[in-house]
């Protein structure tokens, strides 16, 4: 596995692999690897013929700059993770001058995803993501890239995107890996403490159990609403909780086939994300 961190490095090396008639897969990070991000390698397997995975902690989508600052990185044991799989032949890994030189000004905004669910309380966020998906896909050259549904909104963002700017790469869901106590494997929750991991569970244990309400046939505003004071009397601060459609996001009063439950939640400081399908 090489690890690269010059755009330019990358490009020779991609136009080889292009001649050579080599197949590319890519998976972006922000680094702090877990089992989540390794199985989002496994998902290309046989999609590819090369796999390139991104590190880079992007700043122009952290709304809050200590977030940014406390964000956990540690390159080297991220390589040796990716190395071990014996799947990676690029770890890209630009720092932010690489990535935004100097006189950058261009944001990418995918308007009516981005304001909702995380969007409409962490302004600009989903611009920053937007922005660097969009240039890590062209620096890669990606003919398919792999996305984890736990960011499902992210996942809906980056497929709008790359069906409207025609970018040649197909984008493939990956479904949620969790822990064996049912939480979504997260980079942030290697900063819970060990009082808040105890209680992270209960964020997912809390929409299976509303889903089954609502499966059960309970009116959904009552199931939501007995949700979010479950989540609070366990301690949760509750930024979201919605029943949606998983195609566009918007929300719902009724469980069609394709509903999710989406949660936005803290504990402290640390905020954790999730979703589930709701049909």
């Amino acid at each position: 596995m090489r690890i690269i961190r010059s755009r330019t490095e990358l490009a020779t090396l991609v136009a080889q692999w292009r001649n050579a008639g080599e197949t590319i897969g890519f998976v972006p990070t922000m680094g702090s690897l877990h089992n989540g991000h390794l199985t989002l390698v496994n998902a290309l397997d046989g999609q590819a013929t090369r796999r390139i995975v991104s590190i880079f902690v992007n700043p122009i989508q952290f709304d809050n700059a200590a977030d940014f600052q406390l964000y956990p990185r540690g390159l080297e044991a991220d390589a040796a993770l990716l190395e071990g799989t014996g799947k990676v032949a690029v770890l890209y890994a630009p720092d932010g001058a690489e990535m935004y030189p100097e006189g950058f000004a261009t944001r990418i905004t995918v308007s009516g995803l981005d304001g909702m669910l995380c969007g409409a309380d962490r302004p600009g966020h989903f611009d920053g993501v937007a922005t660097v998906v969009t240039k890590l896909l062209l620096q890669t050259g990606a003919d398919i890239a792999a996305f984890g549904e736990k960011d499902y909104q992210q996942l809906c963002l980056i497929r709008r995107l790359v069906q409207d700017l025609n970018l040649p790469v197909r984008i493939k869901p990956v479904p949620t890996v969790r822990e064996a106590d049912g939480l979504a494997l997260s980079s942030r929750n290697r900063r819970l403490t060990p009082q808040q991991r105890e209680q992270a569970p209960y964020l997912p244990a809390a929409l299976r159990a509303c889903i089954a309400d609502i499966q059960a046939g309970k009116a959904v505003d009552a199931c939501l609403q007995s949700c979010r004071e479950n989540l609070k009397s366990h301690g949760f601060n509750v930024h979201y909780l919605d029943l949606r459609s998983g195609d566009t996001l918007l929300t719902t009063e009724t469980l069609t086939p394709d509903a999710r439950l989406f949660v936005a939640a803290s504990l402290g400081d640390i905020r954790l994300i999730d979703n589930m399908a709701a049909a």
